[in-house]
């Protein structure tokens, strides 16, 4: 009843875009993820706001590349693993899923950390947060349906929005950013490896491969790709916005009263970030956010896998499919997710491990990006293939941006 009055009150368009939201904006709020939390906090604390304007240059960027999935998931109803398996043949389908498993691995490390970084902040064990955390995810995926899925997801993921209160009650210095946001300190190694590390905390191969199958599996149709773009230009804007927030947080307080000295902890980050709001209630909101980061991209990162290998294998890989139909779809996911938590449960520097797995991202770049570009350029219906300028266009920012990754990544890792 609510669903027809709302059809009777609501422009049409509107209603469409409202049926079409939600691939967009789910993989733009697992994009700013645990992972890329830590990574803008420790860029924030080290080198103030030297680091914000690559934030602010990277909306587009993103949107550019992630518009592309959209395009290929309406015209061809295929997912990425499925069309490059199509057109370039088994081995080079296995060589982009394998890059993808890389990616979704690391990932899923970095998810748990952020997780695991939070229950020691209140006395939880690390092994009692995962366990936690790998039924409810288990338990999400496994009892519904796509839509279902992406409406927690959404939930969950906007509490990530507190980093931007967080950002405001930091009252970063406005002079401090006009003077340090074109300040390059082009000879320093630290600052390309974070460099890079915000390159691949923002453009992750995973993505690439979620947001075209999460499009297939909505069902979502080329009279759809309208508002399935302005979806993906919203989150562009909504997950560099907490990025860029995070990032002046850390400059407004660690950079500004001790300047270049790194995070070590999750719970660094905490008092970095939230000095302001006093100790219990500055953890807790940045908790939330946190929780919030690191749950929806642990069912993003693990749905792609799961994803990624069906559409190489050929296995059933929808979330319409219940698990007794799809059994190696839901074993995937759950595998995924448990040696993401086992790993973690090992011990390793949470906060070193979030900005690695995003500096990995950047140097997979070249062959996600690379991918992208060609089935863009090749497989697509005349309608909707890239051409003219605007494949020139995208042709050197895809180019650029890999390039700028893979060298700044190798750079500050030969010289760590």
């Amino acid at each position: 009843m609510l669903k027809s009055r709302m059809k009777g009150k609501l422009p049409p368009a509107l209603l469409m875009f409202f049926g079409v939201v939600g691939p967009g904006l789910v993989v733009m709020l697992a994009d700013t993820d645990a992972g890329s939390l830590i990574t803008a906090a420790q860029s924030g604390a080290v080198f103030g706001y030297k680091l914000l304007l690559a934030q602010i240059i990277l909306i587009p960027i993103l949107y550019v590349c992630q518009e592309l999935t959209v395009r290929l998931g309406v015209a061809t109803g295929m997912g990425h693993g499925e069309l490059i398996k199509k057109h370039f043949g088994k081995f080079w389908a296995w060589v982009s899923v394998s890059t993808l498993i890389v990616a979704c691995i690391g990932a899923m490390l970095s998810e748990f950390s952020g997780l695991a970084g939070v229950g020691l902040m209140f006395g939880i064990p690390t092994w009692m947060t995962l366990t936690a955390s790998v039924a409810f995810l288990t338990i999400v995926v496994w009892t519904g349906s796509y839509r279902s899925v992406e409406r927690i997801v959404i939930i969950i993921g906007l509490f990530e929005l507190v980093f931007i209160y967080v950002a405001i009650k930091a009252h970063p210095n406005l002079h401090e950013i006009s003077k340090q946001l074109f300040s390059i300190p082009f000879s320093r190694h630290d600052y390309w490896y974070l460099m890079a590390g915000n390159i691949g905390a923002v453009i992750m191969p995973w993505m690439i491969f979620y947001q075209q199958s999460a499009v297939v599996d909505k069902g979502l149709k080329p009279k759809d790709l309208k508002p399935a773009r302005w979806d993906t230009a919203i989150g562009a804007v909504i997950t560099q916005m907490i990025m860029a927030a995070t990032l002046m947080a850390a400059a407004a307080t660690i950079g500004k009263t001790n300047p270049g000295a790194p995070l070590n902890t999750v719970e660094q980050i905490s008092h970095a970030l939230t000095p302001f709001l006093g100790s219990f209630a500055g953890r807790v909101v940045f908790a939330v956010g946190m929780i919030g980061a690191s749950l929806v991209a642990a069912i993003v990162v693990s749905l792609t896998a799961a994803w990624g290998l069906g559409e190489v294998t050929g296995y059933k890989h929808s979330l319409e499919n219940r698990p007794k139909e799809a059994p190696w779809f839901y074993g995937t996911y759950t595998i995924a997710l448990v040696i993401g938590a086992l790993f973690v449960a090992s011990g390793i520097s949470l906060v070193k491990l979030g900005v690695a797995v995003n500096v990995m991202n950047a140097l997979l770049l070249p062959i996600a990006l690379g991918f992208l570009f060609l089935l863009s350029i090749k497989t697509l219906p005349e309608k909707y293939r890239l051409k003219g300028r605007y494949k020139h266009i995208v042709g050197w920012v895809i180019g650029l941006t890999s390039l700028i990754g893979l060298v700044a990544g190798l750079w500050g890792i030969f010289y760590q």
